[in-house]
């Protein structure tokens, strides 16, 4: 195994993953989860200035 053979296993694993990771952003379970966060920066200011984080994102769906 040669510095050549090295490289392709890291091509072909490095495009493995990019693939898996557009799989998982454009999967259909996660496009209401993305929308919501997309609109964050038009939501209305309720006074705090509390980072709003994924606690604070399931906060919001249950009030």
């Amino acid at each position: 195994m040669d510095i050549n053979d090295l490289r392709s296993i890291v091509t072909v694993l490095s495009f493995a993953v990019f693939i898996g990771i557009v799989w998982w952003a454009y999967g259909g379970n996660r496009k209401a989860r993305f929308e919501e966060a997309a609109n964050l920066p038009f939501a209305e200011d309720d006074g705090d200035r509390v980072h709003a984080g994924p606690a604070r994102l399931e906060q919001r769906k249950t009030s």
